[in-house]
Formats: structure tokens, C-alpha cells, sequence
């Protein structure tokens, strides 16, 4: 079999079962944290990252379909490890930006929520006060 087929198939499997834990500990994890964003609407919530994990999904698969391509042949074992060190850095790279965009998103979000609800009063109007004339 050549080299080059089997650091494919090697980059496809760690690729993809990477991809796939990531976004599973990402929806484990991040469903606590879009309750709160969503102010513990849970059905929004559980919707909410549903849509994200399927966007992770195409995002990361799609960019490990595109970057499977390879210029260059790989002769020995050693080019196979050296291949794919390069090519799962980028996709874990790549992985981690996706992550911290999710959470910077979902920060901004959040924190707009804890600003409107800041803007409230703590208690509500009790009574009308007309102004005053000299002022």
C-alpha cells in the first residue's frame, strides 16, 4: 500500500474522531452556559447548540476534506509522521479557534443579557410624581 494512502486514512481518523470529541464536550459542556445566556430558556437552549454543533461539524469536517490534499509524495515513515504532524496542527489549530470564537460569541451575548438585566429597576414604579414648577 503507498505511504501516502495511509497517512490519509491515518489524518481522516484522528481528524474526524477529534473533530467529533470536541464538539460532543463542547455541547456536554456549553448547554449550561447557553441556559444562562438564554436566561434558562431550556428548549432555546438545547436548540441553540444543537445548530452549533452541526455548524462546528460542517466547518471542521469541511476544512479536513479540503486540506487532505498533499503536493508531494511521502517516501518513508518518517515523511508519514512528519505529514501528519503538519497536517492534524492545522486542524487542531483550526479546532481551537472555532472553539474560542463559539465562547467569545457567546460572551458577548451574555454579557449584553447581564447589562439589560442590570438596566431594570429593582423595584418597580410605585407611584407618579408630577415635576415641579421652578425646574
Amino acid at each position: 500500500m503507498d505511504r501516502t494512502v495511509v497517512a490519509y486514512v491515518i489524518y481522516l481518523v484522528v481528524s474526524i474522531a477529534l473533530t467529533v470529541w470536541v464538539a460532543r464536550t463542547l455541547s456536554r459542556n456549553g448547554r449550561v452556559f447557553l441556559a444562562d445566556v438564554l436566561k434558562g430558556n431550556e428548549k432555546l437552549a438545547d436548540a441553540v447548540n444543537h445548530l452549533l454543533v452541526v455548524g462546528f461539524y460542517l466547518v471542521n469536517l469541511g476544512f479536513v476534506a479540503l486540506y487532505l490534499n498533499d503536493s508531494g509524495s511521502i517516501d518513508d515513515t518518517r515523511g508519514i509522521f512528519e505529514a501528519l504532524s503538519a497536517k492534524l496542527g492545522v486542524v487542531l489549530l483550526v479546532l481551537g479557534v472555532m472553539h474560542l470564537g463559539n465562547v467569545y460569541v457567546l460572551n458577548r451575548i451574555r454579557r449584553r443579557g447581564v447589562m439589560e438585566r442590570e438596566q431594570v429597576p429593582p423595584v418597580p414604579a410605585q407611584d407618579w410624581v408630577a415635576p415641579s414648577a421652578g425646574v
